[in-house]
Protein backbone atom coordinates (compact mmCIF):
# COMPACT_ATOMS: atom_id res chain seq x y z
CA UNK A 1 0.00 0.00 0.00
CA UNK A 2 1.47 3.32 -1.07
CA UNK A 3 1.88 5.99 1.55
CA UNK A 4 0.76 9.50 0.66
CA UNK A 5 1.24 12.83 2.38
CA UNK A 6 -1.36 15.61 2.49
CA UNK A 7 0.59 17.48 -0.17
CA UNK A 8 0.46 14.44 -2.46
CA UNK A 9 -3.34 14.42 -2.34
CA UNK A 10 -3.56 18.19 -2.59
CA UNK A 11 -1.31 18.51 -5.63
CA UNK A 12 -3.64 16.42 -7.84
CA UNK A 13 -6.46 18.92 -7.33
CA UNK A 14 -4.49 22.15 -6.98
CA UNK A 15 -5.68 22.64 -3.42
CA UNK A 16 -3.73 23.17 -0.23
CA UNK A 17 -2.62 20.43 2.16
CA UNK A 18 -4.60 22.24 4.85
CA UNK A 19 -7.75 21.79 2.75
CA UNK A 20 -7.10 18.04 2.71
CA UNK A 21 -6.68 18.03 6.48
CA UNK A 22 -9.89 20.04 6.85
CA UNK A 23 -11.80 17.54 4.72
CA UNK A 24 -10.56 14.77 6.98
CA UNK A 25 -11.53 16.69 10.12
CA UNK A 26 -15.02 17.23 8.69
CA UNK A 27 -15.43 13.52 7.99
CA UNK A 28 -15.45 13.94 4.21
CA UNK A 29 -12.52 11.59 3.70
CA UNK A 30 -11.58 8.70 6.00
CA UNK A 31 -9.26 9.30 8.96
CA UNK A 32 -5.59 9.06 8.17
CA UNK A 33 -3.15 6.82 9.94
CA UNK A 34 -0.54 8.61 12.05
CA UNK A 35 3.18 8.12 12.36
CA UNK A 36 4.76 7.91 15.80
CA UNK A 37 5.53 11.61 15.51
CA UNK A 38 1.92 12.43 14.65
CA UNK A 39 2.18 13.05 10.91
CA UNK A 40 -0.74 11.99 8.73
CA UNK A 41 -0.25 9.08 6.36
CA UNK A 42 -2.78 8.64 3.60
CA UNK A 43 -3.33 5.79 1.16
CA UNK A 44 -5.06 5.19 -2.17
CA UNK A 45 -8.44 4.95 -0.44
CA UNK A 46 -8.02 8.55 0.71
CA UNK A 47 -7.06 9.65 -2.78
CA UNK A 48 -10.17 7.94 -4.15
CA UNK A 49 -12.34 9.56 -1.47
CA UNK A 50 -10.98 13.02 -2.27
CA UNK A 51 -11.58 12.52 -6.00
CA UNK A 52 -15.15 11.47 -5.26
CA UNK A 53 -15.78 14.42 -2.95
CA UNK A 54 -14.45 17.02 -5.36
CA UNK A 55 -16.42 15.49 -8.24
CA UNK A 56 -19.61 15.44 -6.17
CA UNK A 57 -19.51 19.15 -5.35
CA UNK A 58 -20.15 20.53 -8.89
CA UNK A 59 -22.62 17.72 -9.55
CA UNK A 60 -24.77 17.90 -6.43
CA UNK A 61 -23.63 20.95 -4.48
CA UNK A 62 -21.45 21.06 -1.39
CA UNK A 63 -24.20 20.26 1.13
CA UNK A 64 -25.28 17.07 -0.63
CA UNK A 65 -21.67 16.08 -1.39
CA UNK A 66 -20.91 16.39 2.33
CA UNK A 67 -23.99 14.33 3.19
CA UNK A 68 -22.97 11.58 0.76
CA UNK A 69 -19.36 11.36 1.90
CA UNK A 70 -20.14 11.47 5.61
CA UNK A 71 -22.70 8.71 5.14
CA UNK A 72 -20.27 6.50 3.22
CA UNK A 73 -17.48 7.13 5.71
CA UNK A 74 -19.70 5.99 8.59
CA UNK A 75 -21.03 2.91 6.85
CA UNK A 76 -24.45 4.38 6.02
CA UNK A 77 -24.54 3.36 2.38
CA UNK A 78 -28.32 3.61 2.02
CA UNK A 79 -28.28 7.16 3.38
CA UNK A 80 -25.69 8.09 0.78
CA UNK A 81 -27.78 6.54 -1.97
CA UNK A 82 -30.88 8.37 -0.76
CA UNK A 83 -29.02 11.68 -1.04
CA UNK A 84 -27.88 10.85 -4.57
CA UNK A 85 -31.37 9.78 -5.62
CA UNK A 86 -32.92 12.97 -4.25
CA UNK A 87 -30.42 15.06 -6.18
CA UNK A 88 -31.11 13.23 -9.42
CA UNK A 89 -34.84 13.61 -8.84
CA UNK A 90 -34.33 17.35 -8.34
CA UNK A 91 -32.45 17.58 -11.65
CA UNK A 92 -35.34 15.81 -13.37
CA UNK A 93 -37.81 18.26 -11.81
CA UNK A 94 -35.63 21.16 -12.94
CA UNK A 95 -35.62 19.81 -16.49
CA UNK A 96 -39.39 19.42 -16.41
CA UNK A 97 -39.75 22.95 -15.06
CA UNK A 98 -37.50 24.32 -17.79
CA UNK A 99 -39.59 22.65 -20.47
CA UNK A 100 -42.78 23.96 -18.87
CA UNK A 101 -41.36 27.49 -18.82
CA UNK A 102 -40.19 27.21 -22.43
CA UNK A 103 -43.64 26.07 -23.52
CA UNK A 104 -45.49 28.66 -21.46
CA UNK A 105 -43.32 31.72 -21.93
CA UNK A 106 -44.56 32.70 -25.35
CA UNK A 107 -48.10 32.57 -24.11
CA UNK A 108 -47.21 34.46 -20.94
CA UNK A 109 -45.24 37.08 -22.82
CA UNK A 110 -47.36 37.75 -25.90
CA UNK A 111 -50.96 36.83 -25.18
CA UNK A 112 -53.04 39.89 -24.33
CA UNK A 113 -54.36 39.83 -20.80
CA UNK A 114 -58.00 38.81 -20.99
CA UNK A 115 -60.48 40.89 -19.06
CA UNK A 116 -63.81 39.55 -17.80
CA UNK A 117 -66.85 39.88 -20.01
CA UNK A 118 -68.58 42.14 -17.50
CA UNK A 119 -65.84 44.70 -18.10
CA UNK A 120 -64.57 44.87 -14.55
CA UNK A 121 -60.89 44.15 -14.05
CA UNK A 122 -59.95 41.15 -11.94
CA UNK A 123 -57.57 42.05 -9.14
CA UNK A 124 -55.69 40.03 -6.55
CA UNK A 125 -54.74 40.94 -3.02
CA UNK A 126 -51.19 40.20 -1.93
CA UNK A 127 -52.44 37.24 0.10
CA UNK A 128 -54.42 35.78 -2.78
CA UNK A 129 -51.52 36.13 -5.21
CA UNK A 130 -49.10 34.61 -2.68
CA UNK A 131 -51.45 31.63 -2.29
CA UNK A 132 -51.74 31.26 -6.07
CA UNK A 133 -47.94 31.06 -6.46
CA UNK A 134 -47.21 29.15 -3.27
CA UNK A 135 -44.92 31.87 -1.91
CA UNK A 136 -45.13 34.23 1.05
CA UNK A 137 -46.40 37.79 1.05
CA UNK A 138 -42.89 38.83 2.11
CA UNK A 139 -41.55 37.31 -1.11
CA UNK A 140 -43.95 39.41 -3.19
CA UNK A 141 -42.94 42.54 -1.29
CA UNK A 142 -39.31 41.70 -2.01
CA UNK A 143 -40.12 41.30 -5.71
CA UNK A 144 -41.84 44.67 -5.59
CA UNK A 145 -38.72 46.28 -4.12
CA UNK A 146 -36.74 44.89 -7.07
CA UNK A 147 -39.28 46.09 -9.64
CA UNK A 148 -40.44 42.65 -10.73
CA UNK A 149 -44.06 43.36 -9.86
CA UNK A 150 -45.57 46.82 -9.59
CA UNK A 151 -48.93 46.59 -7.81
CA UNK A 152 -51.41 49.40 -7.53
CA UNK A 153 -52.40 50.77 -4.15
CA UNK A 154 -55.97 51.12 -2.98
CA UNK A 155 -57.19 54.22 -1.19
CA UNK A 156 -56.49 52.44 2.08
CA UNK A 157 -52.95 51.58 0.98
CA UNK A 158 -53.50 47.88 0.25
CA UNK A 159 -51.69 46.36 -2.70
CA UNK A 160 -53.76 45.15 -5.65
CA UNK A 161 -52.46 43.10 -8.57
CA UNK A 162 -54.15 43.00 -11.96
CA UNK A 163 -53.89 40.25 -14.58
CA UNK A 164 -50.66 41.67 -16.02
CA UNK A 165 -49.10 41.72 -12.56
CA UNK A 166 -50.15 38.10 -12.08
CA UNK A 167 -48.49 37.17 -15.37
CA UNK A 168 -45.27 38.92 -14.34
CA UNK A 169 -45.34 37.24 -10.93
CA UNK A 170 -45.90 33.80 -12.46
CA UNK A 171 -43.01 34.32 -14.84
CA UNK A 172 -40.77 35.52 -12.01
CA UNK A 173 -41.70 32.50 -9.94
CA UNK A 174 -40.73 30.12 -12.74
CA UNK A 175 -37.41 31.87 -13.29
CA UNK A 176 -36.64 31.85 -9.56
CA UNK A 177 -37.20 28.10 -9.69
CA UNK A 178 -34.53 28.07 -12.38
CA UNK A 179 -32.06 29.69 -9.99
CA UNK A 180 -32.03 33.22 -11.37
CA UNK A 181 -31.39 36.24 -9.18
CA UNK A 182 -34.02 38.92 -8.65
CA UNK A 183 -32.16 41.67 -10.49
CA UNK A 184 -31.80 39.53 -13.59
CA UNK A 185 -35.44 38.49 -13.44
CA UNK A 186 -36.45 42.14 -13.12
CA UNK A 187 -34.69 42.92 -16.42
CA UNK A 188 -36.49 40.07 -18.20
CA UNK A 189 -39.91 40.94 -16.80
CA UNK A 190 -39.45 44.65 -17.54
CA UNK A 191 -38.56 43.91 -21.15
CA UNK A 192 -41.65 41.78 -21.57
CA UNK A 193 -43.82 44.30 -19.75
CA UNK A 194 -42.69 47.35 -21.71
CA UNK A 195 -41.90 45.99 -25.16
CA UNK A 196 -43.35 42.52 -25.34
CA UNK A 197 -39.92 41.20 -26.35
CA UNK A 198 -38.76 37.75 -25.37
CA UNK A 199 -35.09 37.94 -26.36
CA UNK A 200 -33.81 38.31 -22.80
CA UNK A 201 -36.02 35.49 -21.59
CA UNK A 202 -34.92 33.24 -24.45
CA UNK A 203 -31.30 33.85 -23.46
CA UNK A 204 -32.14 33.13 -19.82
CA UNK A 205 -33.81 29.84 -20.71
CA UNK A 206 -30.90 28.78 -22.92
CA UNK A 207 -28.44 29.58 -20.14
CA UNK A 208 -30.59 27.58 -17.72
CA UNK A 209 -30.58 24.65 -20.15
CA UNK A 210 -26.79 24.79 -20.46
CA UNK A 211 -26.40 24.79 -16.69
CA UNK A 212 -28.64 21.74 -16.35
CA UNK A 213 -26.65 19.94 -19.04
CA UNK A 214 -23.39 20.83 -17.30
CA UNK A 215 -24.78 19.53 -14.03
CA UNK A 216 -25.95 16.30 -15.65
CA UNK A 217 -22.51 15.66 -17.15
CA UNK A 218 -20.94 16.45 -13.77
CA UNK A 219 -23.21 13.83 -12.21
CA UNK A 220 -21.83 11.24 -14.62
CA UNK A 221 -18.27 12.10 -13.63
CA UNK A 222 -19.21 12.09 -9.96
CA UNK A 223 -20.78 8.65 -10.30
CA UNK A 224 -17.58 7.38 -11.90
CA UNK A 225 -15.36 8.77 -9.15
CA UNK A 226 -17.76 7.64 -6.44
CA UNK A 227 -17.74 4.10 -7.82
CA UNK A 228 -13.95 4.18 -7.59
CA UNK A 229 -14.15 5.08 -3.92
CA UNK A 230 -16.94 2.63 -3.07
CA UNK A 231 -14.76 -0.16 -4.49
CA UNK A 232 -12.51 0.33 -1.46
CA UNK A 233 -15.41 0.00 0.98
CA UNK A 234 -17.14 -3.05 2.38
CA UNK A 235 -20.22 -2.62 0.22
CA UNK A 236 -22.11 -5.55 -1.35
CA UNK A 237 -21.36 -5.80 -5.04
CA UNK A 238 -24.26 -6.22 -7.48
CA UNK A 239 -24.58 -9.66 -9.08
CA UNK A 240 -23.28 -10.00 -12.59
CA UNK A 241 -26.13 -10.52 -15.03
CA UNK A 242 -25.88 -12.11 -18.49
CA UNK A 243 -26.30 -10.12 -21.66
CA UNK A 244 -29.43 -10.82 -23.63
CA UNK A 245 -30.05 -10.52 -27.32
CA UNK A 246 -33.16 -8.90 -28.79
CA UNK A 247 -35.05 -12.21 -28.71
CA UNK A 248 -34.61 -12.46 -24.96
CA UNK A 249 -32.29 -15.48 -25.04
CA UNK A 250 -28.95 -15.37 -23.25
CA UNK A 251 -26.13 -14.25 -25.53
CA UNK A 252 -23.19 -16.59 -25.93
Amino acid sequence: MSKLRPIDLAREHSITPQAVRNYETDGLIPPAERTDSGYRVYAEVHAAALRALLALVPAHGYAIAREIMRALNTGQVDAALWAIDRSHAQLLRDRETLEAVAEAVEHLATTPIAEPAHGRRTTFSIGRLADRLGVTAATLRNWEDTGIVVPQRSASGHRTYDAADVRDAELAHLLRRGGYGLERIAVVVKQIRTAGGTQALARALEDWRRRLTTRGVAMLEAANQLAGYVAFLDVPKPPRTPWFDTTGSSAE
